[in-house]
């Protein structure tokens, strides 16, 4: 009987996981973006505190951003899906029900991948505020622009132009961390890659189109990276 080819294999045919990998391809996705969402609000709160909080808060941002740079992706997973697997369990036990309650996968990822990218954001975003120029500021406020104008007109769009190569990284860093989640039973590519190698007998062929599909999304979000660095640095002189 003749084997089917690797493109028999991924297509989209009847017997091909085409599908399959697309629908894990875009949970994988999904998860990106909830994340990278998560990681920027911390980030922007952690870079606010290290640039213009107070020692406490200064403190709270660098301790935060020691112990997540210095402790395993794989370690906060676990920390996050089976810490709040056990909260969840003893508030069922509390409510007279017995039996393990998992936390969702889904939710546990994006929380544990925004954390970690939290860390690396933080410093990103610090960089690019002590990138602005106190002059600029003085003169937004010279011309009784409030402060939420100021951040919209004036910070936000500077920060951005400085931060933007880093978090473009961070945006990378997101994408291959979720693959990590295929541990809590996530349904992501790397997830479905494994099942279908299983069933399949193939695993070369999944894991090289696995390794494609992630290929193609980091060449898209370099794309789309290198449009908003140029949207953001228009009026500025190229070296």
């Amino acid at each position: 009987m003749t084997q089917p080819s690797f493109f028999d294999i991924v297509g989209f045919g009847p017997d091909g996981w085409g599908g399959i990998l697309l629908a894990g391809a875009l949970m994988t996705f999904a998860v990106a973006i909830c994340g990278m969402i998560l990681g920027l609000i911390i980030g922007t709160l952690g870079a606010w505190a290290k640039v213009s909080g107070g020692p406490i808060t200064r403190g709270l941002a660098e301790a935060y951003t020691n112990i997540l740079r210095g402790v395993p992706d794989l370690l906060v997973i676990f920390l996050v899906y089976f810490g709040g697997s056990a909260v969840l369990t003893n508030i069922s036990a509390f409510a007279g029900n017995t039996g393990f309650v998992s936390f969702p996968g889904f939710i546990a990822g994006f929380l544990a991948v925004g954390v970690t990218s939290g860390a690396l954001n933080i410093g990103v975003l610090r960089g690019g505020l002590k990138a602005v120029h106190p002059g600029e500021l003085e003169a937004a406020q010279a011309f009784g622009m409030s402060r939420m104008l100021r951040f919209r007109r004036i910070v936000a769009p500077l920060v951005l132009r400085h931060a933007i190569p880093g978090l473009g990284n961070s945006w990378l860093n997101v994408i291959k961390e979720s693959s990590l989640l295929s541990v809590t039973g996530v349904a992501e590519l790397l997830r479905q890659a494994q099942v279908g190698a299983g069933s399949t007998n193939r695993p070369f062929d999944f894991y090289i189109a696995a390794g494609i599909i992630y290929v193609a999304i980091a060449a898209l979000s370099g794309l789309f990276v290198l449009f908003a660095e140029r949207h953001y640095s228009r009026g500025t002189r190229r070296l």
